[in-house]
């Protein structure tokens, strides 16, 4: 199992485990998180962008221009934004700290 530790934009710390190769925004909408995830990880929209922690954030592959593309597109980005369609969980990134920025909201949950 791999631990994600996820914190909402009011602070609040979750906790949530899943199976290697689980996507990091399939976990995060399993856990209640306001990602919308509006193009179901095809990489086409920014309702899933969250703030990987920085000593996290250089574990990870790099962005791909077109997730970077995507991220201009995103509020409230930051230097260690990422897509959560675009990070598969693994052992190596067990234990990962991701926020939840304040922007974010899921129209499908209200």
């Amino acid at each position: 199992m791999v631990r994600v530790h996820f914190t909402t934009a009011k602070g609040e710390k979750i906790a949530a485990d899943a199976l290697p190769g689980t996507r990091l925004l399939e976990l995060a909408q399993a856990k209640g998180m306001p990602l919308e995830g509006t193009c179901e990880g095809q990489m086409s929209c920014s309702t899933c962008h969250v703030v990987v922690s920085a000593e996290w954030f250089a574990r990870l592959p790099a962005a791909s221009e077109d997730e970077e593309d995507m991220l201009d597109l995103a509020a409230g980005v930051t230097r260690t934004s990422r897509l959560a369609c675009q990070i598969t969980l693994s052992e190596a990134l067990d234990g990962i700290e991701v926020t939840i920025p304040g922007e974010s909201h899921d129209m499908h949950r209200g």
